[in-house]
């Protein structure tokens, strides 16, 4: 969590433009798209990606780093984005695949799922932090969603897919208090980990939900996938 952090007010002093972007399509390309991840440091539920080929004709003010929006704010961008974009798309990785590839690999898979999308298909991608395993010309950017303004469209339409898929959850289990603080390492989340243990959509991987559920270990001390599966179907 205090990563984070640290990452949000280190974007905090960038701006979000779309320089980039005119400069591709100056150079040729025609579908520059904006990847970015969300939910990566959450202990509960799936991680979400957004992908958005954003219209140089149907401009849209205020885009930044969804962290760095207000939740109100984030769902009138997200319905300027839907609406003006060439073409959005969002797809998500749940928790088993992410302990059974480990988040790094389930934040690419979800992003090049999001890319696979699109339709029109981009032929650039501008990505936050992470290359992507695609034959299409692309540029990994540190802070992407603050300087990026289709990597920022990217963040907003997958932040606020996660939240209301979060929304959703906490209706299931209303006692871990997802609603609020959307699955991440807070005192609230760890004292109802502590009280209800773990639910079946929570990152066993991650060490926070491990240390409070006792799971099974392989030869090699990692988390027997298939015990557990074993376990839970019993």
């Amino acid at each position: 969590m205090a990563a984070h952090v640290a990452s949000a007010k280190a974007g905090a002093k960038l701006r979000c433009e779309g320089t980039l972007e005119r400069e591709l399509r100056a150079r040729g390309f025609a579908a520059v798209a904006g990847v970015d991840e969300v939910g990566r440091g959450s202990l509960f539920g799936a991680v979400f990606a957004g992908a958005v080929i954003l219209s140089p004709d149907r401009p849209i003010r205020g885009l930044n780093d969804s962290k760095q929006l207000e939740a109100d704010r984030r769902e009138v961008l997200a319905q300027r984005i839907r609406e003006r974009a060439v073409a959005w798309s969002v797809a998500a990785v749940d928790a088993a695949m992410i302990d059974r590839v480990n988040i790094y690999q389930a934040s690419r898979l979800a992003m090049k799922r999001a890319v696979e999308q699109l339709s029109p298909a981009a032929d650039f991608l501008l990505i936050d932090a992470i290359p992507l395993d695609l034959a299409v010309p692309q540029q990994p950017l540190i802070h992407g969603d603050a300087r990026c303004q289709a990597i920022a469209a990217a963040s907003i339409i997958a932040k606020v897919a996660r939240d209301a898929c979060m929304c959703v959850w906490d209706e299931l289990y209303p006692q871990y208090g997802l609603a609020h603080h959307k699955g991440y390492n807070t005192p609230e989340h760890l004292k109802a980990l502590e009280q209800y243990g773990p639910t079946p959509l929570h990152r066993a991987s991650f060490e926070p939900v491990r240390a409070r559920w006792l799971f099974p270990l392989d030869d090699a001390g990692q988390l027997d996938l298939f015990a557990m599966e074993a376990s839970a179907c019993r």
